[in-house]
C-alpha cells in the first residue's frame, strides 16, 4: 500500500483549486440512473470513490463515459439489472444511493450493505424507514437488502435520528420519492449544501422538489425524468482541510473556487481561533500570523460544523497553546485519529463523545497509520507542523476522498512524497 512521507516545517502558501464536491457527485451519479437518456456531470473529481460509484453502475448494465477534463456522461438507456455486487457496495458507504434510485426506476432493487470508513456504527434504519413509508418491502437475508414495490407512492416521513438528520437518508428517500405517486414530504430533512445540489440536479431532470437546503422536502412525484447536464458544487470538506492546513503552518492561502456560505461555521471557528479568513470573489483567502487561541468545537448537523473536518481541527489545536475540546456528535465513536495523533506527540485526553485537547509546542514526526478517510487528513496537517518526517501508512483512505493531494500541497510550498507500494 501507498504511504505519505512528509518533512514537516514549511509554511504553506500560494492558490489551490478545490475540486467538485465527493459527497454531492456520488448521489447526482445515482440519480442519473432515473432518466430515460444519458446525463453528463460536469468536471467530476478524480476520486477512489468516483471510480466505485462508475464500477457499481456499469455492474447494473448503465454505459458510462469519462472524458479527460473529467466530465462523466450516465447512459440509463442500457440499464439491465437491479442487482448491485457486494465486492463492490463494501467500498463506500455512499453506494447505498443505489437502492432509492433502482426503487424509483425499476421497483426492485439488490442491494449489499455498504462499507466504507470505520468511524462508528452509522446505521441504515433510516433509509429502510423512510423506503418503506412509500410502499418498498425491504428484508435483510445473508447480507443483503432485497427491495420491492408495485407501486411507489408518496408518504409524510419524519427522519430525525437519534444524532439529528441524515443526508444519506435524506437523498436516498427522495431518489425514491421523485417516481412515487402523489406527494411526499420529508420532514428533519438535512440541510447540508450536497442534499441541495443532488435536489437541483434531480429538479433540471424533470422532477418537482422544493423546500432543499431546509427542514422540510416536498417532492411531487412525476413519471419520467430526462437526462441533463450539471456541475457539482464545490467541496466544502476539501476546502475546510486546506483552510485548517494553511492555519496550522501559519500559511497563507488562497482557496480558488471554494463556497463561503457552505463553510460559515468553519470561517466562524478559525476567526475564533486567531486566523485571518478573508471572503473575496470566486476564492476564500486563509492568513495566519502565528498566534492562535484555544477553541472549543462541537460538530452538529449542517449549518453547524461539520463532523467530516472535526480530525482536522483537532490537530490544529493539538500544536495551540491552552486547552480545547471537541464534542463529537454525529459520530460518537469518530475518535480513532487521537491514538496517532498523541504518537506525534499530541496531548489528548478521551471521555466518552469528547476529547480534551492541551495544545504542546511542537510535534515530533514519526511513522502513524490512518484509519479513515478525515483521520488521515488530520495526520498530513499534523505531519506538515512536526519536526522531521512523519510517514502516514494506508493512505487510500485519502484517495477515496482528496483529489491529489499531495502535489496540490507540494504546490503550496509542503515537502511531501508520496511512496509507491513495491
Amino acid at each position: 500500500m501507498d504511504k505519505f512521507m512528509i518533512w514537516g516545517g514549511e509554511r504553506l502558501h500560494g492558490e489551490v483549486e478545490i475540486s467538485a464536491c465527493k459527497n454531492a457527485v456520488l448521489p447526482v451519479l445515482a440519480a442519473a440512473l432515473l432518466a430515460e437518456t444519458p446525463s453528463v456531470i460536469k468536471k467530476a473529481p478524480w476520486l477512489k470513490d468516483v471510480d466505485t460509484m462508475l464500477l457499481i453502475l456499469q455492474a447494473l448494465g448503465v454505459t458510462t463515459k469519462r472524458s479527460f477534463e473529467g466530465d462523466v456522461t450516465i447512459d440509463p438507456t442500457t440499464l439491465k439489472s437491479w442487482e448491485a455486487p457486494y465486492e463492490l457496495i463494501r467500498k463506500m458507504r455512499s453506494s447505498i444511493y443505489v437502492l432509492g434510485a433502482l426503487l424509483g426506476k425499476l421497483g426492485k432493487a439488490v442491494v449489499s450493505l455498504p462499507g466504507g470508513c470505520v468511524i462508528g456504527p452509522r446505521p441504515i434504519d433510516l433509509h429502510i424507514k423512510g423506503l418503506t413509508q412509500l410502499g418498498a418491502a425491504i428484508e435483510k437475508r445473508h447480507g443483503y437488502l432485497i427491495a420491492e414495490a408495485k407501486q411507489l407512492r408518496g408518504a409524510r416521513i419524519f427522519l430525525g435520528g437519534p444524532f439529528g438528520s441524515s443526508v444519506g437518508a435524506t437523498i436516498d428517500i427522495m431518489l425514491a420519492a421523485v417516481k412515487a405517486e402523489g406527494v411526499t414530504v420529508i420532514e428533519s430533512a438535512a440541510c447540508e449544501p450536497d442534499v441541495a445540489d443532488v435536489a437541483l440536479f434531480l429538479n433540471k431532470m424533470g422532477a418537482k422538489i422544493t423546500g432543499a437546503g431546509t427542514p422540510t422536502l416536498t417532492i411531487e412525484g412525476t413519471k419520467e425524468l430526462h437526462g441533463t447536464e450539471h456541475t457539482v458544487i464545490p467541496d466544502r470538506i476539501e476546502a475546510g482541510t486546506y483552510m485548517i492546513a494553511a492555519a496550522a503552518t501559519d500559511g497563507d492561502i488562497a482557496l480558488l473556487g471554494a463556497e463561503p456560505r457552505h463553510l460559515e461555521a468553519v470561517i466562524a471557528k478559525l476567526r475564533e481561533a486567531g486566523v485571518e479568513v478573508f471572503e473575496e470573489e470566486g476564492k476564500i483567502r486563509v492568513r495566519s500570523t502565528g498566534t492562535k487561541r484555544p477553541t472549543d468545537v462541537t460538530t452538529l448537523s449542517y449549518p453547524g460544523f461539520p463532523t467530516d473536518l472535526q480530525a482536522q481541527f483537532m490537530a490544529l489545536m493539538s500544536i495551540t497553546s491552552g486547552v480545547s475540546r471537541i464534542v463529537e456528535k454525529i459520530y460518537p465513536d469518530r475518535f480513532m485519529h487521537v491514538g496517532e495523533l498523541g504518537r506525534l506527540g499530541a496531548d489528548m485526553t478521551m471521555d466518552s463523545n469528547s476529547a480534551l485537547v492541551r495544545g504542546v509546542p511542537s510535534l515530533s514526526g514519526a511513522p502513524v497509520m490512518a484509519s479513515d478517510l478525515r483521520a488521515s487528513a488530520a495526520l498530513i496537517i499534523a505531519g506538515l507542523v512536526a519536526e522531521g518526517e512523519t510517514l502516514i501508512h494506508r493512505v487510500y483512505h485519502i484517495d477515496r476522498g482528496y483529489v491529489d493531494i499531495e502535489n496540490k500541497l507540494a504546490n503550496l510550498g509542503a515537502k511531501i512524497r508520496r511512496v509507491k507500494a513495491n
